[in-house]
């Protein structure tokens, strides 16, 4: 007979394993922002444009394969689509390190990208069948709320690492990516959803692959190859044609990538529309203000990272605090008031903020409030996704939803890159990040409004 000691540490070093690799998966999409700079000084000769695929590259593979992972686990067991990808990223890592040529580093890049987008899915769908059902909207949300952290941490993690080499940036991952696998062979139970549908939809998952490839790299090349230009013409056209192509092909198939039944889950629609929108305004804020403590205030590396930390501690604390409000006050109200608290300290900070250092009474505060925000918003986005999602479609809801949170910080990231331009002078930077900060607490207002249809059923929440 099992005892409850036994199963709370079995629970904890599952939870551990499956937050720790979304963590560093999610962590490898900011971190590299930093390190940009040293290793454009290594691989010399090389133009901005080359360089850029370093940062580039990964989201859009990552947000491409996401649904495929995921309906790939749902058929063939969730622990080995999961084990699979930790190591995928793990040795693309370590490869990374020891990359020769910028040529080689994109291409490790790639690989990460794709090591990602299977471990990421299946760690949700692990998780919602490893935990009692008590434990469960606890563990999810601890789940959710470390991998919002990974997002605000990346520029901190990024900025000591690169003091001692770029190198480490990918180098850190490689320990830390064996002991999870070590653990997690051991600790993970496997889950394969009951389907018995003969039929692999290989000309739908070619589909939604092209089409989000293509629609990413629309978003991000947009600005530096011109909105206008053939190429992101050709991409948009691409992007519109294969997603038309794949939502033709979804509803007619046996087997689809992605159930229409899906969409008709109201807390899983909603979820994905919030989350969509909310990855915008947090992907366009995070790096807006990584830019202005940088380009306007001159802080280093490791300052910016310093800067930047306190916004990230209050994440779980908040996580927590919106788990602990789901008995009195409805998903989608708490979701709503984490949006908002982003939206109010995002216009304090633009309010605040003057040509000269002063953190503590104009960024800090912004900071604090915004932190908070996160805490309450996007763990309580992500588990709403899956609340009410038959346990056969987990992998698949957990991929479409996290592929909604790379295509909205993809978009967020491409608007503030439009809309700030490159100003010179303090009167251009200001009015030029007054514009991006305004853009970014519209978007936190409109993911509040989308977030009020994430309220679950009476029923569902008292399970909870």
């Amino acid at each position: 007979m099992v005892s409850t000691s036994q199963v709370e540490r079995r629970v904890g070093r599952t939870l551990l394993v499956l937050s720790g690799a979304p963590f560093l998966a999610g962590l490898d999409l900011f971190v590299v922002n930093v390190a940009f700079t040293a290793i454009g000084r290594d691989f010399t000769g090389h133009t901005l444009a080359d360089l850029s695929w370093i940062l580039n590259g990964y989201p859009i593979i990552y947000a491409a394969l996401l649904v495929p992972c995921g309906r790939w686990a749902d058929r063939v067991g969730h622990k080995r689509v999961f084990l699979l990808g930790l190591a995928l990223f793990t040795l693309a890592s370590a490869a990374a390190a020891a990359s020769p040529s910028l040529a080689a580093l994109i291409g490790c890049r790639l690989v990460q990208a794709a090591g990602a987008a299977a471990l990421t899915p299946t760690s949700l769908g692990l998780l919602i069948h490893a935990v009692p059902a008590e434990q469960r909207a606890r563990s999810v949300r601890i789940w959710a709320s470390i991998g919002a952290l990974a997002s605000a941490l990346g520029p901190v993690v990024g900025g000591f690492l690169v003091e001692l080499s770029w190198r480490w940036v990918f180098l850190i991952n490689v320990p830390i990516g064996i002991a999870l696998l070590v653990l997690g062979i051991r600790v993970i139970r496997d889950y394969r959803a009951e389907d018995t549908e003969p039929e692999v939809d290989v000309v739908g998952a070619v589909l939604l692959t092209v089409g989000i490839g293509a629609l990413a790299l629309a978003l991000v090349e947009g600005s530096a190859w011109g909105w206008t230009s053939a190429g992101i013409i050709t991409s948009l056209a691409v992007a519109v044609a294969a997603l038309i192509a794949f939502a033709a092909n979804n509803w007619r198939h046996r087997s689809p990538i992605i159930p229409p039944s899906l969409l008709k889950v109201r807390t899983f629609a909603w979820s994905t529309i919030a989350v969509t929108f909310f990855s915008a305004t947090f992907g366009a804020g995070l790096l807006s203000r990584v830019f202005w403590l940088q380009d306007v205030w001159g802080y280093s590396a490791i300052q910016t990272g310093l800067a930047i930390a306190p916004g990230p501690l209050m994440v779980p604390v908040f996580a927590m605090a919106g788990q602990a409000m789901t008995r009195r006050v409805s998903t989608g109200v708490i979701a709503a008031t984490g949006c908002l608290l982003w939206a109010a300290g995002t216009v304090y900070m633009l309010l605040a903020v003057g040509p000269e250092p002063h953190y503590f009474t104009e960024m800090l505060p912004a900071w604090l409030i915004t932190g908070m925000g996160v805490g309450l918003a996007m763990p309580t986005m992500l588990s709403s996704a899956t609340a009410e999602l038959p346990p056969a479609r987990s992998g698949t809801g957990s991929a479409v939803v996290n592929m909604a949170r790379q295509v909205g910080t993809v978009f967020g990231i491409a608007l503030l890159v439009a809309i700030l331009g490159s100003p010179t002078g303090y009167a251009e930077q200001h009015r030029a990040f007054t514009n991006v900060f305004w853009m970014v607490t519209v978007i936190g207002v409109v993911a509040a409004v989308a977030s009020l249809g994430l309220t679950q059923r009476r029923k569902a929440r008292l399970a909870a």
